[in-house]
């Protein structure tokens, strides 16, 4: 190779190559920028909208992702590399990854749609599948629940958005429900007067709904008698074992007998 060959291809092949190489630097400047940008605006959209904090860090991070693949093959194709191969390998890659993990994306969707539906918010008392606890953490692939035995328990995401959910927090009251069986002997109007001033006593039980105390069975060894105080979520379980000290003091104040079974026994002559 002559000199005069050497020299054209610095002229011509090296300089292109070295603008190319420049505006491709330029390009993926450029192109970080524009995408932090609407990163950054919609995040402020979505914060503005009181969207979920943790639903917009991910929603940013994938909207990144995808950008920055389309960017670095935008400056591949400016090279003229041809990119329908490689995005078909990544589109194999998608795949494969997705048949391998479709466990935890149906897990990281079911969380997306959580934190946009908000069934249940972190604090609330729930029943998830069928897991019962106090909502500790809700992330995108699994709900972290503190049963009341205080065990930290994790619900996949994909469980919860396809089973019931129970949200004992969404209302203002919840009822306590409780029943006194009383022995034959006993009057139920009586003692429904007499429960009902006792349950009105009960510290944190509600007036609205008003508490209710109904004849709710007969049977063999007696009347039985519902008792249902309302409360908030926070004194339910105070509310439900003073409602059980409140039965057993009202009937040992009035003096009734324990409930007991009555036998029937009847005895048929045979004649001869």
């Amino acid at each position: 190779m002559d000199i005069a060959s050497i020299d054209n291809f610095l002229r011509t092949t090296a300089t292109e190559l070295a603008v190319k190489v420049a505006a491709a630097i330029a390009f993926l400047i450029i192109g970080r920028w524009l995408i932090g940008r609407v990163i950054a605006l919609m995040s402020a959209a979505m914060n503005r909208n009181h969207v979920d904090p943790t639903l917009t860090k991910y929603l940013g991070s994938i909207v990144a992702i995808a950008l920055n693949i389309t960017l670095v093959l935008g400056i591949l194709g400016y090279f003229g590399i041809q990119t329908t191969s490689f995005a078909a390998m990544l589109a194999g890659a998608g795949v494969a990854i997705g048949a391998a993990w479709s466990g935890m994306l149906g897990n990281f969707a079911a969380g997306a749609f959580m934190l946009v539906l908000r069934p249940f918010k972190v604090g609330d008392f729930v029943q998830i599948g069928g897991v019962t606890g106090t909502v500790h953490e809700l992330g995108l692939f699994g709900t972290s629940i503190i049963t009341p035995d205080n065990v930290m328990t994790l619900v996949g995401n994909g469980k919860v958005f396809s089973d019931t959910v129970m949200n004992y927090s969404s209302q203002p009251s919840r009822r306590v429900e409780r029943t006194a069986q009383l022995d034959g002997s006993v009057d139920p109007f009586d003692a429904i007067a007499r429960f009902k001033a006792a349950i009105s006593k009960i510290p944190n039980v509600v007036d609205t709904p008003a508490p209710e105390v109904n004849l709710l069975d007969m049977n063999l060894v007696g009347p039985v008698i519902s008792v249902r105080p309302y409360c908030h979520t926070d004194n339910y379980w105070q509310v439900y074992f003073d409602t059980n000290e409140a039965i057993v003091r009202v009937c040992k104040e009035a003096g009734w007998p324990a409930p007991t079974p009555s036998n029937i026994t009847k005895m048929i002559q045979m004649q001869g």
